[in-house]
């Protein structure tokens, strides 16, 4: 599937497919990579330290994302096919809070400190 930005995908194809690093290429793709990871993790981190998020909300995510780091689980992950499903009840719950929720200042806050953090490509 080509994207808007061509020259991004022959990096990632010639990083992907090289037997020799470009670590320039590989930093690069590392970067959007992490972007890309911490960006709803930012938000749901905006989301609970805004004053305006209902109490409830807080609590439920906070549940949420402490089941999701703790090692004990309701179902054991080595469990095929149903190890995971109870983690992915938490995570569901967690995307849904968060999709409902964010307002565009929770998200602008969480683009600059994305951008702190992770700062974009030059």
């Amino acid at each position: 599937m080509p994207s808007a930005n061509g020259a991004a995908d022959a990096v990632d194809a010639e990083v992907l497919e090289s037997t020799v690093v470009d670590e320039g290429a590989l930093r690069g793709l590392l970067r959007r990579a992490g972007r890309l990871l911490a960006r709803p993790a930012i938000e749901c981190l905006e989301l609970l330290l805004d004053g305006d998020t209902p109490y409830q909300v807080r609590f439920t995510m906070l549940a949420a994302l402490t089941y999701l780091l703790l090692p004990l689980d309701l179902i054991p992950d080595f469990i095929p096919a149903a190890g995971f499903s109870d983690d992915l009840v938490a995570l569901t719950a967690l995307l849904g809070l968060c999709g409902r929720h964010l307002t565009p200042e929770i998200r602008l806050r969480a683009q600059r400190k994305l951008d702190r953090w992770f700062p974009p490509s030059r």
